[in-house]
């Protein structure tokens, strides 16, 4: 049914980079999202009304508040297809995040009224009816939602849509919720042991800490959440697949939204090659990245001495004091140049988030080792960047 879907209604469907492309498949998973929800709500506002059961009623309210979310996964998807302007030179493609946001702040908010619900229900017990309508009725309820489950969580993993994927979970705590109401509801037709409350209770506190999960993952973006390594890995082997690149460092991604990542990085060439040989390297590389990952990409030139044998002599050195300081530290951007009084050494070093040294501690110690190579007198520069790669 999904593919079908798709196919009906979504032109070039497996350009899922493309915006447009991105804004009809939001229409899609919005439109059949308020459709169901709205029919799920009249469904179950009669099954409630011939049980007499409150929890029945809350759970059609759920579908009323999931209707609601279908028309924010809309309207992020529309805003979030707007072309870049003066004011958003990026794109607008965060407003897919700001969605799948307002829908887990929904979802929470359902599981606290749903909790609410369930306390009353406990405190103040009421007889409720069972009939075959009105089983029916939210047995077709779980199977509709079971549905959109499956529908949005196919969409939201082709996309990598937050929002999607946040509709995929709020339907799957839609069938669990109705599905408990209803095995309540049986047990207390068969027993007369009232525990429909009880049962509510679990649901809501699973409803609302999935809402939460929700929120953490769709916030992470929005906050700036380190990039996949494996994209990282990607980029780095398909930039040093042009052999003339030695190297590369200050790999650096910008996430504005699916299909809307800028990448820039700092590559080393040998510095006895021509500029215009070296920038047509370059510019061959940052074509490769952006056809091959969908993303803006933009390479800094580093160059390399590798034939000066007292340059070579130091790195070696300088090297050798980082490894034993910690193995995995690694130095970039190295440079020899003579002052009026000293030889000055200057690097990059790279160190890992969270390292028990502040950099000012690892800068002072390299800087006192460093010092004491024997052959001159060395005014050290140390630059410090945190590992991301």
């Amino acid at each position: 049914m999904t593919e079908l879907l798709t196919k009906l209604f979504i032109k070039n469907k497996d350009n899922i980079l493309d915006p447009r492309v991105r804004a009809r498949y939001g229409l899609l998973s919005g439109i059949t999202g308020i459709v169901c929800n709205l029919l799920l709500c009249i469904v179950k506002f009669a099954a409630g009304a011939v049980t007499r059961s409150v929890s029945v009623t809350a759970d059609a309210f759920n579908n009323l508040s999931d209707a609601g979310s279908s028309i924010v996964t809309l309207i992020g998807f529309k805003l979030a297809g707007k072309p870049a302007d003066s004011e958003h030179p990026y794109g607008h493609g965060r407003y897919e995040y700001v969605s799948a946001l307002l829908i887990s702040v929904v979802i929470i908010a359902m599981g606290f009224e749903l909790l609410k619900t369930s306390v009353l229900k406990i405190i103040k017990p009421e007889p409720v009816l069972l009939t075959a309508l009105s089983v029916t009725m939210l047995l077709i309820s779980i199977a509709v939602k079971l549905w959109m489950c499956l529908f949005n969580k196919k969409l939201g993993n082709k996309l990598d849509a937050g929002a999607m994927l946040a509709a995929s979970a709020d339907s799957r705590n839609d069938c669990i919720a109705t599905s408990a109401v209803l095995a309540a509801l049986a047990f207390e037709y068969f027993t007369g042991i009232k525990i429909d409350g009880y049962a509510g209770v679990c649901v809501a506190a699973f409803v609302i800490k999935s809402g939460m999960d929700t929120a953490r993952e769709t916030l992470l973006p929005l906050l700036g959440r380190a990039p996949d390594p494996v994209f990282l890995k990607n980029i780095e082997n398909k930039v040093l697949s042009h052999n003339e690149i030695l190297g590369i460092h200050d790999l650096t991604v910008h996430d504005y939204g699916p299909g809307r990542m800028f990448v820039s990085l700092h590559a080393e060439i040998p510095c006895d090659m021509s500029l215009l040989d070296a920038h047509g390297i370059i510019d061959a590389a940052e074509e490769d990245i952006s056809g091959l990952f969908g993303c803006e990409v933009c390479i800094h030139i580093d160059p390399v001495v590798l034939n000066d044998k007292r340059t070579q002599q130091l790195k070696a050195e300088v090297t050798k004091i980082v490894s034993e300081l910690d193995a995995r530290f690694g130095i970039h951007d190295f440079r020899v140049t003579d002052g009026p009084l000293k030889t000055n050494i200057i690097f990059d070093i790279v160190i890992p988030f969270g390292y028990n040294m502040s950099d000012k501690e690892v800068r002072d110690h390299l800087t006192e080792k460093i010092s004491l190579i024997e052959g001159g007198d060395y005014s050290v520069v140390i630059h410090i960047d945190k590992a991301v790669l």
